[in-house]
């Protein structure tokens, strides 16, 4: 593999710790509309698509603009209380850019939230590129977010990596020519990742040093 010069990564899940924010804004948006039994394994496995098309999922609904405006709320209000981000990641971050290493994020969040976030947690000024949904057309498991980013960047896909923690992340990477890599602390699991098309599965973000 030739040294990695870019890396771009997925937000939540990956390098932020939403899992809990998102699953409570699904659990209460969603109440009276879901059947009783509704949890948070319902949810997981969907984690990482985009918000329109998880609610049509869980509600069978087909219009969810009243329910997508119940979870954006929900989750803004909660934000700053629940999110915080994984280990090693501001440290990992701010180096892999102090040593030119070019950052992006590639998110199928909407730009508000991805830059709240980023703020709230220190390395919005590490960042060089973000890909929201509102970004783009077709958003991840498709190429186009990954490569819209690797073009912003004005990268090469041979020498990016594209860190995720869903089977959409890896899927995009794989399908815009660059190196997926998964994170072991995803709530699906490595295998899930591997099986998706990752390449490596780091369990550290520390590992990530070892690919410059």
């Amino acid at each position: 593999m030739s040294k990695v010069r870019t890396m771009l990564f997925d937000l939540d899940g990956t390098i932020l710790d939403t899992n809990e924010l998102i699953i409570q804004s699904f659990l209460e948006s969603l109440k009276g509309t879901v059947p009783e039994g509704f949890n948070r394994e319902h949810i997981i496995p969907s984690m990482g698509q985009p918000l329109t098309d998880q609610m049509k999922l869980f509600s069978g609904l087909q219009e969810v603009d009243h329910l997508v405006a119940s979870y954006r709320e929900i989750n803004l209000r909660l934000h700053d209380e629940m999110v915080k981000p994984f280990e090693h990641v501001v440290e990992v971050i701010e180096k892999l850019h102090s040593q030119g290493i070019q950052v992006g994020i590639v998110t199928t969040k909407m730009r508000l939230t991805t830059e709240r976030g980023l703020k709230f947690v220190g390395i919005y000024d590490y960042v060089d590129a973000i890909v929201s949904i509102d970004d783009v057309t077709h958003p991840k498991p498709h190429p186009e977010p990954v490569s819209k980013a690797i073009k912003l960047l004005e990268a090469d896909p041979a020498t990016t990596i594209m860190v995720g923690d869903s089977t959409v992340d890896m899927q995009s990477a794989v399908a815009a020519g660059a190196i997926a890599v998964g994170v072991a602390w995803s709530l699906k699991g490595g295998q899930v990742l591997r099986d998706a098309g990752a390449t490596y599965v780091i369990d550290d973000m520390k590992e990530l040093y070892s690919f410059i």
